[in-house]
């Protein structure tokens, strides 16, 4: 049998199973076994009002998913800007100025702190480690900033710091997967996906959602941090890129014109919708939906993810790097996103893992290097949006998974042969600006040492009920129907962490 005989005997046979499923009684049968048992669960379940107090509002419109909406009441946040700094940057190097520890540096770590912890390399007895910063004082707030942040620490009256974050994980991947879809398992919505599913986005040749990364590598926890979970799929994290195309495969291929590409893809909706008005499927008006959106976007896209018609100042404020793939570039990105209608905007910056392992995982190299090339882009972020009167509406948060110990890593029993912390779930800092939260604050606050949280502990579901608080929404009653139940971001946790809240 040749190529093409055997290629039009496998579409027939592949046309004639299509026909059975929809036309014979054995085949509507087996596909629909699980269908009918969940019918059958929520006629028990009494019906699908998901809402906490019955009024959950539904906010799906399959054919039209990405439009505008009106939070149930009135956010101070359109739009949010994320700052993940992927490995955990050290904030005992950064922000949480501890002098005690520094009184320790080189002794053995007091039984106390180690009885009873899990720790994800440390056996034995460590060394303590004193700060590998200097630190002073900043701006009529007078927060702390060491020396590896020079630009940042002149916007600290900008700023609410949260200095008592903690997590109950301790590896990278499940600690992200937490800090992002409030579960430390796979499968639930990014915090991003929840944002484009309950507001939508201003700009329609845009998505929602886009995720950009830098430094060289994914996440630990993959692209399931942008995944849209049990949302329908128009819902996940669009990955744009700041070197050449901002999308793979954006261009059309050679030889095809705009209208035969216009002509295609509505003879692929039509086909599509002809499914939908056959299986009543909404995640097919969602395939529809996308690939209106995959051929607007050939047009805004380009322009929107094109830096290099920046004017030069602002090219030297960012430090960035037209034609390379660096954070500086992203930042820049986000803040055009932004300004063109882009709902959430997530930076994932790879390479904060200070283990002390090797030169790049350093506090005294690699954490250096990481904070000169994310200092100034910061920095210059939040001036940007300043001046252009965008920082009220537009939340900036900043953090990691978790923080990292007071003592020196000593995996497997041996010193480091550099400078390094081990993961620590007990105490780790972050922050947030513009969008409604308090300018100038810190919340919350550590041990002599910055082993634990003493006031102000907040954990990833009170972030993530925080930044939904900006945006709008009640996050106890922002609902998705799904095996039976309403799951929400925070699940059965969290709370808005007010303080901070202007």
């Amino acid at each position: 049998m040749t190529r093409d005989e055997l290629n039009a005997y496998r579409l027939v046979k592949e046309a004639n199973e299509i026909q059975a499923g929809a036309q014979t009684r054995r085949h509507f049968l087996k596909e629909s076994a699980m269908g009918l048992g969940a019918l059958a669960m929520g006629a028990l379940f009494g019906g699908c009002s998901f809402g906490a107090k019955g009024n959950n509002p539904v906010l799906y419109d399959a054919a039209h998913p990405l439009l505008p909406k009106s939070p149930p009441f009135l956010g101070k946040a359109k739009s949010v800007i994320y700052l993940h700094m992927a490995g955990a940057p050290s904030q005992l190097e950064l922000f949480d100025f501890k002098p005690e520890l520094m009184k320790m540096n080189g002794q053995d770590c007091p039984p106390s702190l180690l009885a009873g912890k899990k720790f994800a390399f440390i056996t034995g007895v460590p060394k303590m480690l004193g700060p590998q910063a200097n630190f002073a004082q900043h701006g009529q707030s007078r927060a702390w900033v060491s020396d590896n942040m020079p630009h940042f620490s002149t916007m600290t009256d900008e700023v609410s710091f949260l200095k008592s974050v903690t997590t109950d994980q301790f590896n990278h991947a499940p600690a992200q997967l937490l800090m992002h879809t409030g579960s430390a398992r796979l499968g639930r919505p990014s915090i991003g996906s929840w944002t484009t599913y309950g507001l939508g986005t201003e700009n329609q040749n845009l998505p929602g959602f886009v995720v950009l990364t830098s430094g060289g590598s994914f996440p630990d926890a993959g692209k399931s941090i942008w995944g849209s979970g049990f949302l329908p799929s128009v819902y996940q994290g669009v990955q744009c890129r700041s070197e050449g195309d901002p999308v793979l495969f954006i261009k059309d291929p050679h030889g095809m014109s705009r209208d035969l590409r216009k002509a295609s893809i509505d003879a692929i909706n039509a086909s599509n919708l002809e499914e939908y008005a056959t299986y009543n499927d909404p995640e097919i008006q969602s395939r529809v939906a996308q690939y209106e959106m995959a051929y607007r976007m050939q047009i805004s896209a380009p322009e929107v993810m094109n830096i290099n018609n920046e004017p030069a100042y602002i090219h030297e404020m960012y430090g960035t790097q037209p034609g390379k793939a660096c954070f500086a570039n992203n930042v820049l990105l986000a803040r055009k996103l932004v300004e063109k209608g882009v709902r959430f905007v997530q930076l994932f910056d790879w390479g904060w893992d200070a283990h002390g392992d090797g030169p790049a995982n350093s506090l005294n190299i690699g954490l250096k290097n990481k904070c000169r090339s994310t200092d100034k882009p910061i920095t210059a972020l939040l001036l940007d949006l300043k001046q252009r009167g965008m920082l009220e509406d537009t939340l900036v948060v900043w953090g990691g998974e978790f923080g990292r110990t007071p003592m020196m890593e000593n995996r497997n029993g041996v010193q480091a042969p550099y400078n390094g912390r081990d993961h620590h779930t007990e105490a780790f800092t972050m922050w947030m600006a513009g969008g409604g939260i308090k300018k100038g604050y810190t919340h919350g606050e550590t041990d002599e040492i910055g082993y634990s949280a003493i006031s102000g502990k907040v954990d990833p579901f009170d972030i993530q009920a925080t930044i939904l608080n900006q945006l709008g929404f009640d996050h106890e009653q922002f609902t998705f129907p799904f095996q039976g139940r309403p799951f929400r971001l925070t699940d059965v946790a969290g709370k808005v962490i007010r303080d901070i809240v202007a």
